[in-house]
């Protein structure tokens, strides 16, 4: 398997990590508190964040992509994505700083489009998959 997969794939996973521990303490956070006005944020980063990063990550680490740049880019942009969509959502429907209405919702509009490129590039990769018969 090529040394850059392997990057890629810990990469993800790493991502993934990090969204997994946001996602539980959002959660732990909004039990204690008995308010649920966060879910959608919380349900996101645990899924796009956590789940779609991680499983990203084993298939990198798992399936040898013979598109290597198609590869590069799927990665890229499922970082860039889930970040966009993740703080977008949370610019947008929290409101933590003063910012205009517009760049809030541009953030999530835009990482939310990053992330849906990366959906569409993941599909193209495994089209690119060098099967063992192929050694």
């Amino acid at each position: 398997m090529m040394k850059q997969q392997l990057t890629w794939s810990l990469w993800l996973i790493r991502a993934a990590a990090i969204f997994c521990l946001i996602g539980a303490a959002m959660g732990a956070h909004m039990a204690g508190a008995g308010s649920y006005h966060q879910r959608p944020i919380h349900a996101h980063i645990l899924v796009v964040g956590w789940l779609s990063l991680f499983s990203w990550g084993v298939y990198y680490r798992l399936f040898y992509i013979r598109a290597q740049k198609l590869a590069a880019l799927h990665m890229y942009t499922a970082l860039i994505g889930t970040i966009g969509l993740t703080s977008g959502m949370w610019l947008e429907f929290l409101k933590p700083f003063p910012l205009p209405d517009m760049v809030t919702l541009l953030v999530y509009i835009i990482g939310g489009s990053i992330l849906l490129l990366s959906f569409i590039l993941f599909f193209f990769t495994t089209f690119w998959i060098q099967t063992k018969e192929e050694n």
